[in-house]
């Protein structure tokens, strides 16, 4: 070989690898690859089947069993718009580069997936490829419902398809290029979606695994509380770690005992999920309030039991940002105050003390309690912000109280001074919540 050949082999090489490793280090490893088990094709698991239903689902029928699938994996929530239809789609998500819109998914011929075949629901699911061809964007989490079994995929298809079907064109997309070349997102897809089903791991129990399959495959997890790379795929190096999504903050959900659920017990942790509220921690509102009420609430109690011991296994991730100890409750006195702006203190003595109280322990309901949640401890204020501005609905328990929205009722400024007057009263941290800050996460969340 010549010395110029040598070179170009050498250079091709060179760039091989560096092509290859920045692959790698975008990339990241797999949502399960901190569990360093092997992993094998589900059949070869010798355990038992972490797919599928629970035991006492065993005798249902496969719309039945399709049902309950897509509970865990929260379909109805993303494709429904607040009144109308089930399924139907039209659900609006806010995006820095544009406004992208749910699709029907009833079994309409013309607007939703009536013509769909077994493997054009496959497609869409596992490869994100619409029945025409089109690449879907993933805000349909198919990087995460790629784990799904082609069975439980299939048991969901029938299940919609045993719904009435409805006629909903969902509003055009209002994507800024070059976001709305939907022909790009193969390159994405390619990148970021390793179109593999579930595989278990061999040196974790049934439990594990199934509470692994529900939390990455079905009840995409991740989806939320991991935080984005650049190329705005999950970056499972903090896996787990918090995240802000869709205006709302996912707090941190790994083992980490200061900042994440380590500390929790696994009784904390299966009522937060089952009922949305565990004592000395917060209730659940926004995309989890729904996901509470709409999934998690919804599943049996030996399938939350094993999301609970998957999560425990998740190596621990600290957010910075969070204090290491909450707050206790708060003086009782009214006059000791956490901010000076005085109209925090004016708007929360008139539309929250009677709900929430001085100290911060509800005098009505455990669910209005603030002390130790983490949205009052928060210095970015975002999720009391949001609370205020959208309120917060609880379909569980039976006893769940709501709280009514109050973002018509005062301004930016003024809810500003009261996010700022709460999270200075009950939490650790003191925030600087703005009425810019305020501005911005209305228009998040409107549609």
């Amino acid at each position: 070989m010549s010395a110029g050949r040598r070179i170009l082999f050498s250079v091709v090489v060179i760039a091989a690898v560096v092509a290859a490793a920045a692959i790698w280090i975008i990339r990241g490893p797999g949502p399960m690859a901190f569990a360093g088990g092997q992993k094998v094709a589900l059949a070869d698991y010798k355990a038992g089947d972490p797919t599928g239903v629970p035991t006492s689902l065993a005798k249902a029928n496969l719309v039945e069993r399709g049902a309950y699938l897509a509970r865990a994996a929260d379909c109805m929530v993303c494709h429904t718009t607040q009144g109308g239809k089930e399924y139907a789609g039209g659900l609006g998500f806010k995006l820095p580069f544009g406004m992208l819109y749910s699709t029907n998914i009833t079994p309409d011929k013309e607007t939703g997936i009536g013509n769909y075949t077994d493997q054009d629901f496959l497609n869409a699911v596992h490869r994100g490829i619409r029945r025409d061809g089109a690449r879907l964007y993933p805000a349909m989490p198919f990087t995460s419902y790629t784990y799904i079994s082609d069975a439980d995929a299939l048991a969901i298809k029938a299940y919609l398809f045993s719904l009435a079907p409805v006629r909903a064109v969902a509003p055009a997309n209002t994507l800024m290029f070059p976001f709305n070349q939907r022909w790009a997102m193969s390159f994405w897809t390619v990148m970021f979606n390793p179109d593999v089903r579930f595989e278990p791991d061999t040196s974790k129990s049934l439990e594990w695994n199934r509470g692994a399959y529900l939390a990455e495959a079905l009840a995409h997890c991740g989806e939320c509380h991991t935080p984005r790379n650049l190329a705005f795929a999950l970056n499972n190096r903090k896996k787990f770690g918090g995240a802000l999504t869709a205006g709302w903050r996912a707090f941190n959900i790994s083992s980490d005992k200061a900042t994440g659920v380590g500390a929790w017990s696994d009784q904390d942790l299966i009522s937060y999920l089952s009922i949305g509220h565990a004592a000395g921690h917060g209730t659940a509102s926004g995309p989890m309030g729904e996901a509470v009420d709409q999934s998690f609430s919804q599943l049996a109690p030996e399938d939350i039991r094993a999301v609970v011991a998957y999560l425990r296994t998740v190596p621990a991730t600290a957010s910075s940002d969070l204090p290491a100890t909450l707050a206790p409750a708060a003086p009782a006195s009214h006059r000791v105050s956490g901010t000076p702006d005085p109209r925090g203190k004016m708007v929360f003595e008139g539309a929250c003390v009677s709900c929430h109280g001085w100290t911060g322990e509800s005098p009505i309901s455990p669910l209005a309690t603030l002390t130790g949640a983490w949205a009052v401890n928060d210095p970015s204020g975002t999720n009391v912000v949001q609370v205020v501005l959208s309120g917060t609905r609880r379909l569980t328990p039976e006893d769940a109280v709501s709280m009514p929205p109050f973002g018509n009722a005062y301004s930016d400024a003024e809810i500003a001074a009261l996010a700022n007057y709460v999270i200075g009263r009950f939490g650790t941290k003191a925030s600087q919540v703005t009425a810019p800050d305020v501005a911005e996460l209305r228009k998040q969340t409107s549609q």
